[in-house]
């Protein structure tokens, strides 16, 4: 099946196969995207990519960071 990278789903992927980080609010500026630990996990379950993430308190808030795991 051919990849398509037009859709929200298609470009948080090709952003995390490019090697770089993601956050909610960047995937809402950037895409759109206002649903994005939904499109990771179906990146994990769907697609097989294995995303690491950590969870960021800062300021009286808290995010969650996306990126691709380093081959081990």
């Amino acid at each position: 099946m051919k990849e398509n990278f037009e859709t929200k789903k298609g470009k948080v992927k090709a952003w995390l196969l490019s090697g770089k980080t993601i956050t909610s609010w960047e995937a809402i500026e950037m895409f759109k995207c206002t649903r994005l630990s939904a499109v990771i996990k179906d990146l994990e379950d769907r697609d097989g990519l294995k995303i690491d993430r950590v969870r960021i308190y800062e300021d009286g808030t808290n995010y969650t960071t996306y990126w691709l795991k380093e081959e081990e």
